[in-house]
């Protein structure tokens, strides 16, 4: 049993990803002049990092990159704190305090932003962690956990919901677990072949067992 489960956010716990691919899709066809559908892809294709960095990962060094983050972060707090939750994803985080883990969320969110809508629904986590300058999901994240609660590698499970977040567990060298949905769990396992991969969350407590 591991000590500590670390939760991506979006995606992984709050039913999120659509909204905020539609959110992205407009606005980079709005920056961009690219078709709806195929900028809403992209913003898929590249999720698991901020929406600045997936810029740059897109269109690198382009000049409209900043207005186009700011316009995408301004139209996303109108709606976040009426997203819902994935399914089981309250029970979940209940079940795993009950057996004496502990709980962080790190997400590619503003740290603000991830604290209130934790706050609002009362989901039960001992840490929060969002992005702010240098201090991003990832290794800078893990490192605080683990020297916070005196933890190692191996006593740390990374459940996310995209390719990226499975590479910053590998690069980390920390246990992951896929959550299928945003990507598939072909698209995971050709990826990362040792990487357990779920379906649905209620699946998790057999796996980390």
């Amino acid at each position: 049993m591991k000590s500590l489960c670390v939760f991506d956010f979006d995606g992984t716990l709050v039913d999120s990803m659509s909204v905020f691919a539609d959110i992205a899709g407009r606005q980079i066809e709005k920056f961009y002049s690219i078709p709806f559908l195929k900028a809403r892809q992209l913003y898929l294709d590249t999720s698991g990092v901020p929406f600045f960095e997936q810029l740059e990962i897109l269109f690198p060094s382009d000049f409209r990159n900043s207005e186009c983050a700011l316009a995408f972060e301004e139209e996303k707090k109108q709606s976040y704190f009426d997203q819902p939750l994935i399914e089981g994803a309250d029970e979940l985080l209940k079940s795993l305090k009950d057996k004496g883990i502990q709980i962080a969320i790190s997400s590619n969110n503003y740290q603000k932003l991830v604290r209130q809508f934790v706050q609002k629904r009362g989901l039960v986590c001992d840490y929060v962690l969002g992005y702010e300058p240098d201090f991003a999901k990832g290794k800078p994240h893990f490192d605080f956990l683990k020297k916070k609660l005196s933890l190692n590698n191996q006593d740390i499970v990374f459940i996310g919901d995209s390719l990226k977040d499975g590479e910053k567990a590998k690069d980390c060298s920390i246990d992951f677990v896929a959550k299928a949905g945003t990507f598939s769990k072909k698209d995971f396992l050709e990826n990362f072949p040792n990487a357990a991969v779920i379906q649905d969350l209620n699946e998790l407590i057999k796996v980390i067992q």
